[in-house]
């Protein structure tokens, strides 16, 4: 049974998450503002955090920084704000989904359970770190540093295989085009949105098996780019 962390100050959405997710056999403890979430994310261990960022006492982005800190547990943001600036700052403070509000319950759920499935262990060590990555289409060591497709060596660029590995080693994770710019060009960049386009189409048309269909880079528009296996 999974624990999920309810972190809103609207009674009448609390109301409604914690009547669904415990009538879906979640555990559910809830907070009305991000001092209480912090300390009950500490003393409860959540499977997963449902994060409101328009909070009382301090700002959303604070308490996924707050969390961040100590745990990797899948934080799913559920917010009014809807500029892509303001899903870039809570997808760059840790995030790992962002759903809008007014919002479908059934999505909701939905990525919760994406969510859980994703912070499942990928190995015996619970890392991605010396994990091999296999998709029905090709393969990722990440300690080798080498990508295998039908049984041959894939030649990738250093550039290529850093935001390769940027990617998978966010597996089912949105990652926004600022940190992938930043990660993988450097601290001065973050607005030249361009270079990734370019360079997705390059791993697309080396990895995917129809790159103007892709299965495994997938572009969220606006706000950067997942890699699922």
């Amino acid at each position: 049974m999974n624990r999920v962390l309810v972190v809103d100050d609207e009674p009448q959405i609390v109301r409604a998450l914690v009547i669904n997710l415990k009538a879906r056999k979640y555990e559910v403890d809830a907070a009305p503002d991000g001092a209480t979430a912090l300390q009950l994310a500490a003393a409860r261990h959540p499977d997963v955090v449902i994060l409101d960022l328009g909070l009382p006492d301090m700002d959303g982005v604070e308490v996924i920084k707050g969390l961040r800190g100590w745990t990797r547990v899948p934080i799913l943001v559920l917010s009014a704000r809807q500029t892509s600036d303001e899903k870039v700052e809570a997808l760059d403070a840790g995030a790992d989904d962002y759903v809008t509000k007014p919002f479908g319950m059934d999505e909701l759920l939905a990525r919760l359970r994406a969510a859980v499935r994703r912070a499942e262990p990928t190995g015996p060590s619970g890392t991605v770190d010396d994990a091999v990555v296999e998709t029905d289409a090709f393969t990722v060591d990440l300690a080798a540093k080498k990508v295998n497709r039908g049984g041959k060596d894939v030649r990738l660029t250093p550039t290529e295989w850093h935001l390769l590995e940027v990617l998978v080693r966010n597996t089912g994770r949105l990652v926004s085009q600022k940190q992938l710019l930043q990660e993988v060009w450097g601290p001065s960049y973050g607005t030249e949105t361009n270079y990734l386009r370019v360079y997705m189409a390059q791993l697309r048309r080396k990895l995917e098996q129809d790159p103007s269909h892709p299965r495994h880079f997938i572009t969220e528009p606006g706000m950067g780019y997942r890699f699922e296996t």
